[in-house]
Protein backbone atom coordinates (compact mmCIF):
# COMPACT_ATOMS: atom_id res chain seq x y z
CA UNK A 1 0.00 0.00 0.00
CA UNK A 2 1.09 3.47 -1.04
CA UNK A 3 1.45 5.97 1.45
CA UNK A 4 -1.03 8.70 1.56
CA UNK A 5 -0.90 12.71 0.72
CA UNK A 6 0.15 14.66 4.15
CA UNK A 7 -3.16 16.59 3.24
CA UNK A 8 -5.76 13.07 2.76
CA UNK A 9 -7.92 15.27 4.83
CA UNK A 10 -8.38 18.31 2.67
CA UNK A 11 -11.80 17.39 1.45
CA UNK A 12 -13.86 15.77 4.25
CA UNK A 13 -17.88 14.09 3.72
CA UNK A 14 -20.62 13.88 5.50
CA UNK A 15 -20.83 10.29 6.65
CA UNK A 16 -24.57 8.60 7.72
CA UNK A 17 -26.24 5.91 9.12
CA UNK A 18 -29.61 5.46 11.04
CA UNK A 19 -28.42 6.36 14.35
CA UNK A 20 -25.73 9.02 13.57
CA UNK A 21 -24.26 11.90 11.23
CA UNK A 22 -21.15 12.94 11.18
CA UNK A 23 -20.66 16.61 9.38
CA UNK A 24 -17.26 17.73 8.79
CA UNK A 25 -16.57 19.97 12.46
CA UNK A 26 -16.35 23.91 11.73
CA UNK A 27 -18.28 27.25 12.70
CA UNK A 28 -21.96 26.26 12.21
CA UNK A 29 -21.01 23.61 15.26
CA UNK A 30 -19.11 26.32 17.20
CA UNK A 31 -21.44 27.70 19.91
CA UNK A 32 -23.10 23.69 20.20
CA UNK A 33 -19.36 22.01 20.88
CA UNK A 34 -18.91 25.75 23.01
CA UNK A 35 -21.80 24.59 25.14
CA UNK A 36 -21.24 20.50 25.70
CA UNK A 37 -17.39 21.57 26.09
CA UNK A 38 -17.59 24.35 28.67
CA UNK A 39 -20.09 21.97 30.76
CA UNK A 40 -18.95 18.23 30.24
CA UNK A 41 -20.70 16.08 32.25
CA UNK A 42 -18.06 14.41 34.69
CA UNK A 43 -19.13 11.04 33.39
CA UNK A 44 -17.77 12.28 29.86
CA UNK A 45 -14.49 13.78 31.63
CA UNK A 46 -13.88 10.23 33.32
CA UNK A 47 -14.11 8.32 30.03
CA UNK A 48 -12.13 10.06 28.27
CA UNK A 49 -9.55 11.32 30.66
CA UNK A 50 -10.04 14.87 30.23
CA UNK A 51 -8.56 17.12 32.82
CA UNK A 52 -8.59 20.29 30.67
CA UNK A 53 -11.59 22.79 31.58
CA UNK A 54 -12.40 24.51 28.26
CA UNK A 55 -13.31 28.15 27.84
CA UNK A 56 -15.88 29.09 25.39
CA UNK A 57 -12.87 31.19 23.44
CA UNK A 58 -11.13 28.68 23.58
CA UNK A 59 -13.84 26.11 22.16
CA UNK A 60 -15.11 28.78 19.59
CA UNK A 61 -11.68 29.06 18.55
CA UNK A 62 -10.94 25.44 18.15
CA UNK A 63 -14.04 24.60 16.30
CA UNK A 64 -13.87 27.52 13.69
CA UNK A 65 -10.09 26.31 12.92
CA UNK A 66 -10.93 22.53 11.93
CA UNK A 67 -11.35 23.25 8.35
CA UNK A 68 -7.92 24.62 8.01
CA UNK A 69 -6.51 21.65 9.19
CA UNK A 70 -5.93 18.66 6.27
CA UNK A 71 -3.60 16.49 8.42
CA UNK A 72 -6.64 15.81 10.54
CA UNK A 73 -10.45 14.75 10.04
CA UNK A 74 -12.70 16.16 12.60
CA UNK A 75 -16.34 15.07 13.00
CA UNK A 76 -19.53 16.47 14.91
CA UNK A 77 -21.54 13.59 15.74
CA UNK A 78 -24.84 14.90 15.07
CA UNK A 79 -28.50 13.41 16.06
CA UNK A 80 -29.55 12.54 12.32
CA UNK A 81 -32.89 13.51 12.65
CA UNK A 82 -32.71 16.95 14.81
CA UNK A 83 -28.92 17.37 13.72
CA UNK A 84 -28.13 18.24 17.11
CA UNK A 85 -24.85 17.89 18.11
CA UNK A 86 -24.05 14.80 20.58
CA UNK A 87 -20.61 14.34 20.03
CA UNK A 88 -17.40 14.64 18.51
CA UNK A 89 -14.70 12.28 16.80
CA UNK A 90 -11.52 12.51 15.10
CA UNK A 91 -8.69 10.97 13.10
CA UNK A 92 -5.74 12.87 14.38
CA UNK A 93 -2.03 12.52 14.24
CA UNK A 94 -1.59 11.32 10.47
CA UNK A 95 1.41 9.46 9.24
CA UNK A 96 0.81 10.11 5.58
CA UNK A 97 4.10 8.04 4.82
CA UNK A 98 3.08 5.14 7.59
CA UNK A 99 -0.71 5.66 6.07
CA UNK A 100 -1.89 5.82 9.85
CA UNK A 101 -3.53 8.22 11.93
CA UNK A 102 -5.15 7.85 15.76
CA UNK A 103 -8.73 7.97 16.56
CA UNK A 104 -10.74 9.52 19.34
CA UNK A 105 -14.63 9.59 19.87
CA UNK A 106 -16.25 11.63 22.75
CA UNK A 107 -20.34 11.42 23.00
CA UNK A 108 -21.55 14.35 25.50
CA UNK A 109 -24.94 13.29 25.78
CA UNK A 110 -24.68 10.42 28.24
CA UNK A 111 -28.37 9.47 28.09
CA UNK A 112 -27.06 8.48 24.72
CA UNK A 113 -24.79 5.83 25.69
CA UNK A 114 -24.98 2.25 25.37
CA UNK A 115 -27.55 2.75 21.94
CA UNK A 116 -24.94 2.11 19.54
CA UNK A 117 -24.22 5.65 18.35
CA UNK A 118 -20.52 4.94 19.59
CA UNK A 119 -20.30 1.98 16.92
CA UNK A 120 -22.00 3.36 14.10
CA UNK A 121 -19.79 6.20 14.16
CA UNK A 122 -16.69 4.33 14.47
CA UNK A 123 -17.70 2.05 12.02
CA UNK A 124 -18.80 4.68 9.64
CA UNK A 125 -15.51 6.54 10.18
CA UNK A 126 -13.27 3.05 10.00
CA UNK A 127 -14.70 2.59 6.28
CA UNK A 128 -14.23 5.73 5.13
CA UNK A 129 -10.27 5.78 6.56
CA UNK A 130 -9.86 2.51 4.92
CA UNK A 131 -11.85 2.53 2.00
CA UNK A 132 -11.69 6.36 0.90
CA UNK A 133 -8.65 7.65 2.44
CA UNK A 134 -6.55 4.86 1.88
CA UNK A 135 -5.24 4.68 5.38
CA UNK A 136 -3.53 1.16 6.53
CA UNK A 137 -3.48 1.13 10.45
CA UNK A 138 -5.80 3.37 12.63
CA UNK A 139 -4.87 3.05 16.75
CA UNK A 140 -6.81 4.04 19.65
CA UNK A 141 -6.26 4.67 23.46
CA UNK A 142 -8.87 3.71 25.89
CA UNK A 143 -8.57 3.53 29.58
CA UNK A 144 -9.41 0.03 31.22
CA UNK A 145 -12.09 1.52 32.96
CA UNK A 146 -14.31 2.07 30.00
CA UNK A 147 -15.52 -1.20 29.59
CA UNK A 148 -18.14 -0.01 27.08
CA UNK A 149 -15.87 1.66 24.94
CA UNK A 150 -13.48 -1.45 24.46
CA UNK A 151 -16.60 -3.38 23.29
CA UNK A 152 -17.17 -1.04 20.76
CA UNK A 153 -14.01 -0.58 19.42
CA UNK A 154 -13.77 -4.91 19.59
CA UNK A 155 -17.06 -5.13 17.77
CA UNK A 156 -15.83 -2.65 15.02
CA UNK A 157 -12.26 -4.67 14.55
CA UNK A 158 -9.95 -2.81 16.54
CA UNK A 159 -6.91 -5.57 18.44
CA UNK A 160 -5.49 -4.99 22.06
CA UNK A 161 -2.08 -4.81 21.68
CA UNK A 162 -0.70 -3.42 24.94
CA UNK A 163 -1.03 -1.08 27.68
CA UNK A 164 0.31 2.21 29.02
CA UNK A 165 0.38 1.23 32.38
CA UNK A 166 -0.80 4.41 35.35
CA UNK A 167 -1.41 6.74 32.20
CA UNK A 168 -4.23 8.52 33.50
CA UNK A 169 -4.31 9.48 37.30
CA UNK A 170 -8.01 9.77 38.12
CA UNK A 171 -10.31 9.56 40.98
CA UNK A 172 -7.29 9.20 43.39
CA UNK A 173 -6.05 6.30 41.77
CA UNK A 174 -3.71 5.25 38.64
CA UNK A 175 -5.32 3.45 35.66
CA UNK A 176 -3.97 2.01 32.77
CA UNK A 177 -4.77 3.03 29.19
CA UNK A 178 -4.92 0.06 26.56
CA UNK A 179 -3.38 0.77 23.01
CA UNK A 180 -5.94 -0.92 20.29
CA UNK A 181 -4.98 -0.75 16.64
CA UNK A 182 -7.52 -1.78 13.25
CA UNK A 183 -5.47 -2.37 9.81
CA UNK A 184 -7.18 -2.01 6.44
CA UNK A 185 -5.36 -5.99 5.15
CA UNK A 186 -7.75 -7.27 8.94
CA UNK A 187 -11.22 -6.36 7.59
CA UNK A 188 -13.49 -8.95 5.77
CA UNK A 189 -13.27 -8.89 2.02
CA UNK A 190 -16.81 -9.15 0.39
Amino acid sequence: MPPIAPDAFRTQPVLTGDLTRLEPLGPAHADALADHLTRLHPDVRRLTGTHTRFTRRAALDWASTRPHHHDRADWAVCDPRTRRLIGDCALIDLSAPDARATYRIALYDTARLGRGIGTQTTRLVLDHAFDTTGLHRIDLQVYEFNTRARRTYAACGFTEEGRLRDHLYWDGRHHDAILMSALSTDRPRT
